[in-house]
């Protein structure tokens, strides 16, 4: 998914502009040297192998200094190619804990042909880095594995224990899933008091002035839900009047119709408060909503803003059709994937329960694709992990406010949930308004962006493991 910048992220105010690119430094010309591997290493489920890109890093570690026994390849049997990587930085005091770091190796498949350059070959242009994962989210990736080695090759180590876990099946929600595998079956090698993910950033104006930063403390559940009409069907030149796709096509424009209740969570109402103060239509039927959540005619005209109607409520909408058999012929059966975003608090199983209710048609079956993923758990806005951040974030980009967001999208970070362990996406990496090409044609990054994120997140990092 993502890294997904985060819905609050299009709710921002301006603040002081960025610093002028530089040439990199030589420790920046090793990171990209990892980063570069990474993005070279097809990871995409069809043809790829996160196994490898695991097998790669790992030989990274072990020559930076790590031991055998703290570099951990994970290979679920039936799931060769979606291999993980854990690495553990043991502290110097064993009661102090420890901090995970998380990122998912996998990427969203990329046709060459459709792309101006190859996917999966690393191209620095115009200022930009260029290809599939440069942005979701192999820089972060990178960044990881350099702090992680960096920290290792410190003349002391960090009081506090650092681990890493590289998994794989992020982006695709129906196959296997590293970081769900590693919470289940090794619950203990990956044992942290907080972990810092993918889900935050920063956000730039379309000239490259910096505008926000974003901590994500919660995120809505990602969901599918399959529809099905079937029918006897026939001659198409004997036409009936229930034909199948009709009857799909006036569920699925009763569904369209339905606007979820407006909610809103501690994290969001801050965001939501900062665009009310921008003005504009939406904005004033923000702050109308916001006294009175439950004024549905406010709710429909701040839902016009995109980035507000993307964290306000469930949004679901229909991704996937299906229909017929054959030019001659009556449909026997049409179906329909309807994708769910569902907000922090409510159910996958109510969220079915309300589609049913909105499409109110005995000849409509409307089910769960499996498999049903945990609902994330919105962490605290803890001083000790938002402290740091803020502090740091004062450094290296002063003037720019930082906002808690929460995600319209999904991480691996729903995977912690049943294991009790708060998880944060980090700040720090600068993105365009336009999303960066994550997920479509020519994902791109800003040189300067990736660079400078990679600064700020290590002295994030050391501030937390206590390093010297």
């Amino acid at each position: 998914m993502r890294a997904l910048m985060a819905g609050l992220m299009g709710l921002a105010i301006a603040a002081p502009g960025a610093a002028q690119a530089q040439e990199p430094r030589p420790d920046q010309l090793a990171f990209r040297a990892i980063y570069k591997e990474l993005v070279e290493t097809n990871t995409s489920l069809s043809s790829g192998s996160c196994t490898e890109a695991a097998a790669r890093m790992a030989a990274r570690l072990k020559a930076a200094g790590f031991a055998d026994a703290d570099l951990h390849q994970i290979v679920a049997p039936d799931h060769p190619k979606e291999g993980s990587l854990v690495a553990v930085l043991q502290g110097s005091d064993p009661k102090a804990g420890a901090v995970l770091l998380l990122g998912h190796l996998d990427v969203v498949e990329a046709r060459r042909e459709d792309w101006t350059r190859d996917p999966y070959v690393l191209v620095e242009e115009n200022g930009y880095f260029y290809g599939r994962g440069t942005a979701d989210m192999k820089g972060l990736n990178a960044i990881w594995v350099d702090t992680v080695i960096r920290l290792k090759q410190a003349k002391a180590p960090p009081k506090r224990t650092l681990k890493m876990a590289l998994t794989c099946g992020e982006e695709t929600a129906e196959a296997f899933n590293g970081a769900d595998y590693l919470v289940k079956n090794h619950a203990a090698l990956i044992k942290s008091d907080f972990v810092l993910n993918e889900g935050g950033g920063g956000r730039l104006d379309a000239n490259g002035k910096r505008e926000t930063l974003s901590i994500q403390v919660g995120e809505k559940a990602a969901q599918s839900y399959l529809v099905t009409v079937t029918n006897p069907g026939g001659h198409s030149s004997r036409p009936r009047p229930d034909n199948a796709i009709y009857q799909l096509a006036e569920a699925l424009l009763k569904v369209k119709a339905y606007v979820f209740p407006a909610k809103f969570t501690d994290t969001t109402r801050v965001g939501l408060q900062l665009r009310a103060e921008q003005g504009g239509p939406a904005g004033d039927a923000l702050k109308t909503l916001l006294a009175d959540p439950t004024n549905a005619e406010a709710a429909r005209i701040a839902a016009t803003d995109v980035n507000v109607n993307s964290i306000l409520h469930t949004n679901c909408v229909t991704t996937r059709l299906d229909a017929g058999h054959a030019n001659n012929a009556l449909p026997q059966r049409a179906t329909a994937v309807i994708n769910c975003r569902i907000f922090p608090g409510e159910t996958v199983e109510g969220t079915l329960a309300t589609l049913n209710k909105v499409v109110a048609d005995p000849g409509v079956k409307v089910e769960l694709i499996p498999p049903v993923r945990p609902i994330a758990t919105s962490p605290p806005l803890d001083p000790k992990v938002v402290g740091p951040m803020k502090t740091l974030a004062a450094k290296h980009f002063p003037g720019v406010p930082m906002i808690p967001s929460m995600s319209s999208g999904a991480t691996d970070g729903r995977y912690f949930g049943p294991a009790n362990t708060p998880v944060y996406g980090v700040p720090g990496i600068f993105g365009d308004p336009d999303g960066n090409g994550a997920h479509g044609l020519n994902e791109r990054i800003r040189v300067r962006s990736l660079y400078e994120g990679r600064d700020y997140l290590f002295d994030v990092v050391k501030a937390y493991v206590g390093a010297p």
